[in-house]
């Protein structure tokens, strides 16, 4: 459920006082990036990691960014202050109004800004995941780019849901797995973990290059390989990763049970992720400190 303030370009706002019109071309056909962030008791966690890849999307679309990182996080602060959101999540969306011949002669920013946050999904034990077959395009110029264009990404989920499913496996053209609607996919055979190579048509997702970084100081070694649907059914154990989920254990895939249901390595991954979590806000109070 959404909060009741939002950020509006520079106002914070009721959200029912926020005016979106018509004539917004980037509203209406998806030309945005966006960003969700975990909020840790009120606290932004790994931001600038967001900052990066929101800009470098919103670059590759040739969206300007008007904005420097410490407005958003000064913006944010004001927002999580008055929705008194702790333990939620956050989104950044920057989108574009000169586009396309649908738009109006209303005086609007060349982007708008917009940030609101909301509750936790509700998203605990194991999942059970669809399979859908051509879900990502690997070769689209914009591949693993996060666009406010996500008609693709909810069909596919809705459809999911109505067969008893949590979430679904998106394969490409190539027929090997990718990612989920909203979550990158790993796989642990023989206590070595794979996920799938960004140029599979994934999302680079801030949580999955965590555990890159920190697998091998958790004993885990990590790697990017290419992922086949009958890996993940022959697989050990099988995981899911993103913001909202941090390390999310999976029991089936279609009608395949998974051989152990959060195993050795899902738990040591998943305990390792708030400790790097923990110490990472402790690192950011130490430098304002000094």
């Amino acid at each position: 459920m959404l909060h009741r303030f939002v950020y509006h370009n520079d106002r914070l706002m009721l959200m029912e006082d926020v005016r979106l019109s018509p004539g917004q071309a980037g509203l209406l056909n998806g030309w945005g990036v966006f960003t969700t962030i975990r909020l840790y008791d009120g606290r932004p966690f790994a931001f600038h990691r967001h900052w990066n890849r929101l800009t470098t999307d919103a670059h590759r679309l040739k969206i300007p960014v008007m904005w420097q990182p410490d407005t958003i996080l000064e913006h944010l602060g004001k927002l999580v202050e008055a929705n008194q959101a702790k333990e939620a999540c956050a989104r950044v969306y920057f989108v574009y109004n000169r586009n396309g011949y649908w738009t109006s002669g209303e005086s609007m920013p060349e982007v708008d800004l917009i940030l609101y946050t909301a509750d936790l999904p509700k998203r605990k034990g194991p999942v059970r995941l669809a399979i859908q077959a051509h879900g990502r395009h690997a070769a689209s110029p914009l591949a693993g780019v996060k666009v406010t264009s996500w008609l693709q990404n909810v069909w596919m989920l809705d459809q999911a849901h109505e067969r008893g499913f949590e979430e679904v496996i998106l394969l490409n053209e190539r027929s090997e797995v990718a990612e989920c609607t909203a979550a990158n996919v790993f796989c642990v055979r023989n206590g070595k973990v794979t996920t799938p190579p960004l140029s599979a048509g994934c999302l680079p997702g801030v949580t999955r290059a965590i555990l890159l970084e920190i697998g091998a100081k958790a004993g885990v070694g990590i790697k990017e390989a290419t992922v086949m649907a009958e890996d993940l059914f022959g697989a050990d154990e099988v995981f899911i990763t993103s913001t909202t989920r941090e390390v999310q254990p999976v029991s089936h895939i279609e009608d395949r049970a998974i051989a152990q249901v959060e195993g050795p390595v899902t738990r040591r991954l998943a305990d390792a992720l708030p400790q790097y979590i923990a110490q990472s806000f402790l690192k950011a109070n130490a430098n304002t400190a000094n």
